[in-house]
């Protein structure tokens, strides 16, 4: 197929989640995860035989990545700029999503760089592309592929290469700090301006570029920053893997001078913390042939050392975290009598009500988390025996000491059979329910352990009445283990919904206190009317994995199964 490039399209909602690496750096973790299962991939780039665009340096290339969105191509991140080179390996590690259910197409762009003129600006400045898909990368681990300019014509004999990595879920990342000391000099009227280049060594002898430190000018005892690499890009989570690290003299024409390097593991890197005995000899195995009284071209200083661990859903849950689910049902009068076959609630024999649709799709799913099979259920907004005063927190089973049904099945028994028992009647107040399940959520936080998580699904059909103590409501409940979501039954206006949902804006108490956290999805079930409840369950869920980790990550709890606490712990064992 003819690639046919063009100016990248800028970032938007509709842009595959940016990967949030800078230059050789893995991201912290996003954690998104829905329930269908979710991969992370590291992309890896390089480069042949680029064209030479420039009259008296060579190219300075750089490489955007775009993702196909609602057909059309949207730029997720770009490279770092590799100054006067023909053949550059990238430090840029590029993450993106995995779904296996999913065509992902991508496209690599590459150009060369003019500084402030910025990126892709003028069709001279452009390199090459290439088009591929998310699936063809994972497939083959490493795809290498001529790289095309307008109207389909190759690009001389220029290439590009990407090798994918998964990024395991129970993955960390660590971050390193180095220094180096009497570095050779190896520019005649000036220090030399050294940078640090750290390799992995895979199983087959290839070298993999994990990082490239930035260039420190003029200085022979260089501080270079700290960064992070996750530890599957460092060392593939095998601690004894072999790594190389190379130390250079710049050069802007792209020739830098190789002062020295040396070879080093994980495993000596956390060894060598411990035992404060953080520097290697930096070689130049040239040199040490030649030069009788030769020791070193310098030594370089590990400074700094931290592990962070990173957590997926899937590592809680696999840890024994609960997920306790409540169902909110709304019997205010604006659902219709239950007798009536116009109303919300009435319940026909042959066809499940909405109320039950949304109940069932959503519950079907929860339940495989909930151990003992549970769950509470409570309503709003009726009159209730036997004083048949107003209720927004009522036990539909009518037990107040114990609101629990026996599995999603109770809870739909209890359901049909609170109905004729009960007066419909409002207003619509749904903070007393959050603000209940909340109570509940603040006992478990304070185990302060990865236990037990609280999903609260609100069914309702109309607006939220009591809009400022719900807001309220959320903002503490975004301090505590706990997800709300919300559907709403029937055609009425949800405007206020979308607003607690928060996705346009964040959600602010009214007195202006922001949430902690997005806790909050709200799904119209009108929506999904004519789609399978496998569908409505994926939109409504779809959030839950990414706040539990977030709330997790935030306490800083851990899994509940036993979890290495020490530096020099194997990163490969089972979490």
């Amino acid at each position: 197929m003819p690639f046919t490039h063009g100016a990248a399209c800028p970032p938007s909602r509709l842009a595959a989640p940016r990967a949030a690496a800078t230059m050789g750096e893995a991201p912290e973790p996003s954690s998104q995860a829905p329930l269908a299962v979710l991969s992370k991939v590291e992309l890896r780039v390089s480069c042949k035989h680029l064209l030479d665009r420039d009259t008296l340096n060579k190219s300075d290339p750089c490489v955007l990545l775009l993702m196909q969105s609602q057909g059309q191509w949207v730029e997720v991140d770009r490279s770092e700029v590799i100054k006067s080179n023909l053949n550059p390996v990238f430090a840029k590690i590029f993450t993106v999503d995995y779904y296996f259910e999913e065509v992902q197409k991508l496209r690599f762009e590459v150009y060369d760089s003019h500084g402030h003129a910025g990126v892709g600006t003028h069709d001279d400045d452009f390199l090459g592309g290439m088009e591929c898909t998310v699936g063809q990368i994972v497939a083959q681990k490493r795809v290498t592929k001529p790289l095309f300019l307008k109207y389909g014509k190759f690009a001389g004999k220029s290439t590009i290469t990407v090798i994918s990595e998964e990024i395991s879920g129970n993955n960390g990342y660590v971050e390193l700090a180095f220094r180096a000391k009497k570095l050779d000099d190896k520019d005649l009227f000036s220090k030399s301006d050294p940078f640090l280049e750290i390799y992995r060594i895979d199983d087959d002898r290839s070298e993999q570029l994990v990082y490239r430190t930035e260039v420190v000018k003029n200085n022979l005892s260089p501080i270079w920053e700290p960064f992070k690499v996750s530890l599957n890009s460092l060392c593939s989570c095998e601690e004894k893997r072999k790594l190389r690290c190379v130390v250079w003299d710049y050069d802007s024409r792209g020739k830098h001078d190789f002062i020295g390097e040396f070879f080093t593991t994980f495993e000596e890197m956390q060894k060598a913390m411990g035992e404060n005995k953080v520097q290697w000899e930096c070689m130049n195995p040239k040199y040490k042939i030649k030069k009788r009284n030769y020791k070193n071209s310098g030594v370089v200083v590990l400074l700094d050392l931290k592990i962070h661990r990173v957590y997926s859903f899937l590592d809680y849950i696999m840890g024994g975290c609960q997920i306790h689910f409540t169902v909110a049902i709304d019997f205010t009068a604006s659902n219709g009598d239950p007798r009536n076959s116009c109303s919300l609630h009435y319940i026909n024999p042959y066809q499940p009500n909405e109320y039950l649709k949304a109940l069932v799709a959503v519950g079907e799913i929860c339940q495989d988390y909930d151990s003992d099979k549970k769950f509470s259920a409570l309503g709003f907004g009726a009159r209730i025996p036997p004083k048949y005063e107003v209720s927004h927190d009522f036990a539909i089973n009518f037990n107040p000491d114990n609101d629990e049904c026996e599995g999603i099945q109770g809870v739909v028994e209890s359901y049909q059979s609170c109905l004729p028992k009960i007066q419909l009647y409002g207003p619509t107040n749904v903070a007393p329910i959050i603000s209940k399940v909340a109570r509940v959520a603040a006992d478990e936080e304070r185990t302060k352990e990865a236990s037990q998580y609280f999903i609260l699904l609100i069914l309702t059909d109309g607006v939220v009445t009591d809009m400022a103590d719900t807001r309220e409501a959320i903002v503490r409940a975004s301090y505590l283990p706990m997800s709300i979501i919300i559907v709403g039954v029937g055609n009425a206006d949800f405007t206020d919904m979308q607003i607690l949902d928060g996705d346009d804006g964040i959600l602010r108490s009214p007195r202006g206190e922001p949430v902690l956290r997005d806790i909050v999805q709200f799904v119209p079930f009108r929506e999904f009317k004519n789609a399978s409840p496998t569908a409505l369950a994926k939109c409504v869920l779809a959030e839950v994995p990414k706040q539990v980790v977030e709330y997790y990550s935030y306490k800083a709890f851990p899994p509940r199964c036993p979890q290495p606490d020490t530096p020099d712990s194997s990163l490969s064992s089972p979490q």
